[in-house]
């Protein structure tokens, strides 16, 4: 009973304790912050307030209870939240508390956002509590939550073309269903802001419409004639209606009535020597008027047939160019140039041989005798035969190239080289030997090349019985080979020609065609007459011509070339013919064919090519999607005018005119001819020049001509005697072999002189001219000799000047026998040729010094003669004579003792003149020296002073021959022959 009368008022007991119980327990920080893990919030550009979702509030379990039924609590600082905390690099963002008590804040910008450079930011943010306590101890942190905010845009930009300005072709009478496109882009960074929603023609009144996709077409057919440009102006806008900030203009070409073909094409290229690759084609376009296509192809031709021998080579004599490759030994050339060693050609007419080739033409009627000894005559071995031709089509007749037969009574062919029904034929018939039998005789080829009116370079190695024929350096095999028995013996000469084949009118063994006209080299008795046109017939005993020395004779100087850019190298392929005449282009995209054509060029690597015009032609044919030709492309012709070079002048100078003893042109070492001589090459050029006037404002264009020196190769040198041939028992002109050879250059030489050739530099050809050397081992009928020296380039098309040189002989005699006779003379009076001299350069003690020395005996002799000679003067009625003999027997001793250096003079035998006025003057200067000097540098004196006469005599010999002729008196009794 006392338990149940007190039970509520324990129950009241107990609730209060557990009040105090749990406020004492409130003092302690127990719980950490909790928020939200995830928070996503969004903030425009121009703002700083962030609106999150969900809203940003910490809760704490620590927090006291604000109603706890009719108790009162006090509140402590356990269970507030103090702040957030954000964590992350660079945030722009913070966290700013508003309530502590209920633990609510806000996220704010720190600086203003772009949403260009930054659409979006992720951080981390976590709350703490106050702790216990006043300091703030045993601090908690709530769990880190994520925040997600997205920056909002603002339409601060407005639309910005993406071009400045756009262009467009479109061909009349034709409805577009879009004809180009503008596009304009907005920074703003949201889709809002930066999408283009609408573009605007603002040009009023022209027939074009723009769509909201930047797209214009025409809105009504277009009339070339009406119109050929408009000019519009487009605007755009974007969704947030923003302006562009600049209109764009647009320009629509209108051209007339589309037809396919190649555009920005150039009929006339010209093309300097010297300059390398020139683009033929660097701006064309293939029109295609909007075709599909899906394969294009293209061949361009250079015409050059008609450059020399098909195209541009160099024109070198055929041995020459033979050696230039390779075949530097045991060629022959049977079509030589005519000259003095080689005159059997000089009969067939030809070209001019100076800007293309040497070309011998044929006319049915004409032949050529080769001399015996240039070719043997069996070829036993094997050999080479190599030609230039061209031929059309002929008659059943047989047309002998090159031909070896009998000179009588047989009439059998040893070995030939004809054409017959556009076959190539070479006959070989072999000698006599041990196993007679069948043997292959004739070699057939069937070839269009024969008969096609072009030239063509044919290449026979012959090595028995195997023969191969090269065409334009091509392999071809024979058609035909048919068998005979070898030859009989016989002693029976051999007659090799050319153009025909030489026989017997006596024969059966073979047709003859006899004519009336006369040949070149002997009587009519040809046959098997040749019709077309030779060049280059060379044949090389021991020896078979190597592929790449037939390649290189083949090879044109001139062609097409192409650059292959690399972008296009796969997407078109290049194909060349072997001259590179022509080029086949295929590919299937348009862009990358056009980059191919603009890059293909002209090359002429000819120092001086030949001028003129080479035709081009460009075909082309287009195939589209049903691989049918489906548009047709005309062909595109034009032409390369390839310029007149500038064409060099070969010089020749040196000493002209000179003197040597007779001794000299005696000796083993003879007379060198050219001892300073200089080759030199100049071009002229007119080059523009800026000069300004005096008093004048502007400059004025003066043209200049500059002359420059060059360098080039010669082939050729001839020296020739000027007057009677050499005499070959007694005279010749000579040159070390050796040193000729060792430079790479032949030397011929026949009775009128020495021809020097090959291919090589000036400065070698001048060396080996230095070397060339005259001899005369009976010089006592000898005053003088001259000889001519011309040089020339590319087989005569540059000639050098005729250099002329006159050798004078200075023949020596015995005073004493010269004044014993001095009375003994009138049977040689003979007029004196002067010559204008310059003796400012000769020197008495030079090089070519032959002196010699008298003895005391021998001057005493001289002075004696001079007085016992003074002392007849006195008695003698023609005093004015004898004065003269004795000047010259003074002369003859002076001879002895002095030597001549005369490159420009010339000296006479035993002169004397008189000269009343001269005389009277040099007798009293030789007085007042003798009495100062003595008497040798009186001699010496009076020689001078008359080489001085003498030139001023030459520059009056006309108006004073004939009174010189009767005062000149000769004593040549003691003159040796």
């Amino acid at each position: 009973m006392l338990i149940r009368r007190y039970k509520p008022l324990v129950s009241a007991i107990g609730l209060v304790l557990g009040l105090l119980c749990a406020v004492e327990a409130s003092k302690v920080n127990k719980h950490k912050p909790w928020i939200e893990t995830t928070y996503h919030g969004i903030v425009t550009e121009n703002d700083d307030k962030v609106l999150l979702d969900p809203p940003l509030i910490a809760l704490d379990k620590d927090a006291p209870l604000r109603y706890a039924e009719s108790f009162e609590v006090t509140f402590t600082k356990e269970g507030e939240i103090c702040g957030f905390r954000i964590h992350g690099q660079n945030v722009p963002f913070e966290a700013v508390m508003l309530d502590k008590s209920t633990g609510e804040g806000v996220i704010r910008t720190k600086e203003k956002l772009d949403c260009e450079l930054q659409k979006e930011h992720t951080f981390t943010i976590q709350a703490y509590d106050c702790g216990e306590g006043p300091d703030g101890s045993n601090m908690k942190k709530s769990h880190k939550a994520t925040v997600h905010i997205q920056v909002n845009d603002v339409n601060e930009y407005s639309p910005v073309f993406k071009e400045k300005s756009y262009k467009a072709t479109v061909v009349e009478g034709k409805k577009y269903d879009n004809i180009l496109k503008v596009e304009a882009v907005d920074a703003d960074c949201s889709f809002q802001f930066s999408q283009i929603c609408n573009y605007e023609i603002v040009t009023p009144d022209v027939p074009f419409t723009i769509d909201k996709d930047g797209n214009i077409k025409n809105t009504e057919k277009l009339s070339y004639n009406k119109e050929r440009m408009y000019k519009l102006t487009v605007t755009a806008y974007d969704c947030g209606k923003n302006r562009a900030t600049e209109d764009v203009l647009v320009k629509i070409n209108i051209k007339p009535t589309c037809k396919p073909s190649w555009q920005g094409f150039n009929k006339r290229v010209e093309y300097e020597p010297g300059t390398g690759s020139l683009a033929l084609f660097s701006s064309i376009q293939l029109e295609t008027c909007e075709e599909p296509i899906t394969s294009i192809q293209a061949s361009i031709e250079l015409e050059t047939n008609h450059i020399g021998k098909g195209c541009d080579r160099d024109t070198y004599s055929e041995k020459s160019l033979h050696r230039l490759c390779g075949a530097s030994t045991g060629t022959t050339e049977l079509l030589p140039a005519p000259s003095t060693t080689t005159n059997w050609t000089a009969g067939v007419p030809t070209d001019n041989g100076h800007d293309s080739d040497l070309v011998f033409e044929f006319n049915g009627t004409q032949a050529i005798r080769v001399p015996e000894g240039v070719v043997s005559t069996s070829l036993r071995e094997a050999f080479t035969l190599s030609v230039w031709m061209q031929h059309g089509p002929s008659g059943t007749e047989k047309e002998t190239i090159i031909c070896n037969s009998d000179k009588t009574e047989m009439n059998r062919h040893h070995y030939s080289l004809y054409v017959h029904n556009c076959r190539l034929v070479l006959l070989l018939r072999q000698e006599p030997s041990e196993t007679d039998g069948y043997k292959p005789a004739e070699f057939h080829w069937k070839l269009n090349q024969v008969c096609d009116k072009e030239w063509h370079h044919y290449v026979l190695n012959v090595d028995f019985p195997a023969v191969a024929l090269f065409v334009d350096g091509a392999s071809f095999e024979p058609f035909l080979v048919t068998e005979d028995y070898p030859l009989r013996a016989s002693k029976i000469d051999t007659q090799l020609t050319i153009g025909a084949c030489w026989q017997d009118l006596s024969g059966h063994d073979n047709d003859t065609e006899p004519v009336s006209e006369p040949l070149t080299g002997g009587s009519a008795r040809m046959a098997q007459y040749f019709r077309g046109n030779l060049a280059g017939l060379m044949i090389r005993s021991g020896k078979l011509e190597d592929k790449k020395v037939i390649d290189c004779l083949y090879t044109c100087k001139e062609g097409l070339d192409v650059q292959l850019p690399e972008e296009v190298a796969s997407a078109v392929k290049v194909e060349f013919n072997p001259n590179q005449s022509s080029l086949t282009l295929e590919g299937d995209d348009i862009e990358s064919f056009e980059k191919v054509m603009q890059h293909i060029s002209y090359l002429n690597s000819r120092q001086f090519p030949t001028p003129g015009i080479r035709h081009l032609r460009v075909t082309t044919t287009v195939k589209c999607f049903n691989e049918e030709t489906c548009i047709s492309v005309p062909d595109a012709e034009g032409y390369v005018m390839v310029l007149q070079p500038e064409e060099p002048k070969i010089s020749l100078s040196g000493i002209d005119h000179f003197a040597r003893g007779a001794v000299e042109f005696e000796s083993v070492e003879g007379v060198t001819l050219f001892p300073e001589l200089r080759v030199i090459s100049t071009i002229t050029r007119e080059a523009e020049a800026d000069a300004e006037s005096e008093g004048e404002d502007e400059p004025t264009v003066q043209e200049t001509v500059v002359s420059e020196e060059i360098m080039h190769n010669l082939d050729t040198c001839e020296v020739t005697v000027v007057g009677d041939d050499l005499d070959g028992e007694h005279e010749s002109v000579e040159v070390d072999l050796a040193q000729v050879q060792q430079r790479g250059l032949e030397v011929s030489s026949t009775n009128v002189g020495m021809v020097i050739t090959g291919v090589n530099t000036m400065a070698n050809y001048e060396q080996v001219l230095h070397l060339i050397r005259y001899r005369n081992w009976h010089t006592e009928a000898l005053f003088d000799r001259k000889f001519k020296l011309i040089c020339s380039e590319l087989n005569g098309r540059y000639i050098s000047n005729d250099f002329k040189v006159e050798v004078n002989v200075i023949h020596t005699a015995n005073p004493m026998e010269h004044a014993n006779n001095a009375i003994w003379q009138p049977q040689f009076i003979n007029q004196v040729k002067h010559a204008s001299v310059d003796l400012s350069g000769h020197n008495l003690a030079n090089t070519h010094q032959a002196s010699v020395v008298p003895s005391a005996a021998t001057i005493v002799i001289v002075v004696c003669v001079s007085f016992l000679v003074f002392m007849i003067i006195l008695g003698v009625f023609r005093i004015r004579a004898a004065h003269q003999r004795t000047i010259r027997d003074q002369e003859n001793g002076k001879e002895n003792e002095m030597d001549w250096d005369d490159s420009a003079l010339t000296i006479t035998v035993n002169p004397m003149e008189t000269y009343e006025d001269q005389h009277s003057s040099e007798e009293e200067e030789e007085e007042e020296e003798e009495s100062e000097d003595g008497e040798e540098e009186d001699d010496i004196t009076s020689a001078e002073s008359e080489s001085s006469e003498d030139e001023e005599g030459a520059e009056q010999e006309d108006q004073q021959g004939t009174s010189r002729q009767q005062q000149l008196e000769w004593d040549d009794s003691t003159l040796t022959y």
